[in-house]
């Protein structure tokens, strides 16, 4: 066995070329522990209990106290039976044979059977699961906690060749660097010539890193970890799956990977709501595409109509923009033929910045922006805005910059439309502005500064961004 234990990497194949990359042999040890984990066995009672919940089995033996239900289990390895504790009325115990002893288990009941976090359909699965767990963990005790150790990502060059071969594909339509950097020049010393100064990097490309979003998951048939390349054991939850593009690992296993996920489209159930870095990495674009549509179509037919953004479109309609978008993604159509009225496309872009689960200005960086609009003084206060910006992901970022942007030629047409920095501060600020705690009183005193900070974005956005 302990040769089994330490096999695990032979004969993997590593090449150079991402599309001809093979996995490595996953290790063995983990899974032939599980296949020798005891079996349970049911020990039944032999006449019918009245007091018997009608969600077990004959397994149920009424109220017996301790002695008697281990001289019921007979010492036999993976016996079982339920009871009703003597000490609580009303409340079960399971009590279990495993390692020459009996274990008893508070035995828990509200739709599914549990002792812990997991749920389960029948108390013969609990059990089963149990005595995996219980086996594994007492014979690998010391190897499950060397596992994390020697990880295929970094043995082998998994993320790397992964990436590589996510990259190789995504690049097949980039034609230039997405640059979205800062770069000052320390030689300047006056804020507002610095402020001035600023321009995007040349040197470094965007980098939108993103976490895994790991979910409990119950994988059907065998499966192994795709950091460790050990099994993961038991009959449900023995594992987490990235939900965004479905990396597979141990939940011990996924605090140690790196925030490297690429989404898969396929997995990508719609465009509103969805996070947007998650959705810029699917789509492999520098913002998401609901933004550069919608803002193409209203500076194509809008930038003259009257309170742009300030006027509301029908709900209905907007809504099935929405639909449209997450049903068709790009393909959705919003021309004029489809929308003739472009107060739509504006009410269906401010509801997508106002339904993202992070909004544009993130939760970690509110205080920082309401604060930096209390500075008195103007120029303090444009550099404080500035470190805030300088601190967003980079898909926020950008997706702000090129907001920015537009409602700068929005203001360009104010006789036409009357739309103002100020009057496009106040549709914006609460919809690209949200404070951590949901507080209704927070919110409104921090309007005025909510405002603010869009309204000087807005006018200084070309030494802002």
């Amino acid at each position: 066995m302990a040769a089994s234990s330490n096999s695990s990497l032979s004969g993997s194949s590593v090449c150079s070329d991402p599309e001809d990359y093979q996995p490595p042999i996953w290790k063995s040890y983990l899974y032939q522990l599980q296949q020798e984990a005891p079996r349970p066995k049911r020990i039944t009672c032999p006449q019918e209990m009245e007091s018997r919940p009608k969600y077990y089995g004959r397994e149920f033996h009424g109220m017996i106290p301790r002695e008697y239900a281990d001289e019921l289990l007979g010492g036999a390895e993976g016996a079982y039976l339920i009871r009703e504790s003597q000490r609580q009325p009303g409340t079960h115990t399971l009590a279990l044979r495993f390692g020459h002893q009996t274990l008893n288990y508070r035995l828990f009941y509200d739709g599914k059977h549990f002792v812990g976090e997991k749920r389960f359909e029948s108390v013969h699965d609990l059990v089963t699961d149990g005595l995996i767990t219980l086996y594994i963990e007492t014979k690998a005790a010391e190897y499950i906690a060397k596992m994390t150790t020697n990880p295929i990502y970094e043995h082998l060059g998994y993320t790397s060749l992964l990436k590589d071969k996510m990259v190789h594909r995504l690049n097949r339509g980039r034609t230039e660097p997405r640059r979205v950097t800062f770069q000052r020049d320390d030689k300047i010393t006056s804020p507002l010539v610095r402020r001035s100064a600023l321009k995007d990097s040349p040197e470094k490309q965007c980098s939108y890193e993103k976490i895994h979003n790991f979910k409990v998951h119950t994988f059907r048939g065998p499966h192994w970890c795709e950091y460790c390349a050990n099994f993961m054991w038991g009959l449900i939850a023995q594992g987490v799956r990235c939900s965004d593009c479905g990396l597979n690992v141990h939940k011990q296993c996924s605090k140690l990977v790196p925030s490297d996920c690429q989404p898969d489209l396929r997995r990508i159930k719609k465009i509103f709501s969805c996070d947007l870095t998650t959705l810029v990495k699917a789509h492999n674009t520098t913002r998401p595409m609901v933004v550069d549509m919608c803002i193409r179509e209203i500076e194509l037919r809008g930038l003259r109509s009257e309170g742009l953004y300030r006027v509301s479109g029908f709900s209905e309609h907007i809504e099935d923009v929405r639909l449209s978008f997450d049903r068709d993604g790009e393909k959705a159509d919003i021309s004029a033929d489809t929308y003739a009225d472009i107060n739509i496309i504006a009410g269906a872009l401010k509801l997508y910045l106002r339904d993202l689960p992070i909004p544009v200005i993130t939760f970690d960086l509110y205080s920082k922006f309401i604060q930096a609009a209390k500075i008195s003084n103007a120029d303090s206060r444009l550099e404080a805005i500035h470190e805030g910006l300088l601190q967003l992901p980079p898909a926020h970022y950008e997706t702000l910059r090129y907001l920015m942007a537009h409602l700068k030629r929005v203001t360009m047409f104010e006789k036409d439309n009357l739309m103002n920095a100020e009057n496009l501060g106040i549709v914006f600020g609460p919809t690209l502005m949200q404070p951590p705690e949901q507080n209704a009183l927070a919110t409104l005193n921090d309007m005025r500064q909510q405002k603010l900070v869009m309204q000087l974005m807005i006018e200084h956005e070309d030494v802002l961004f």
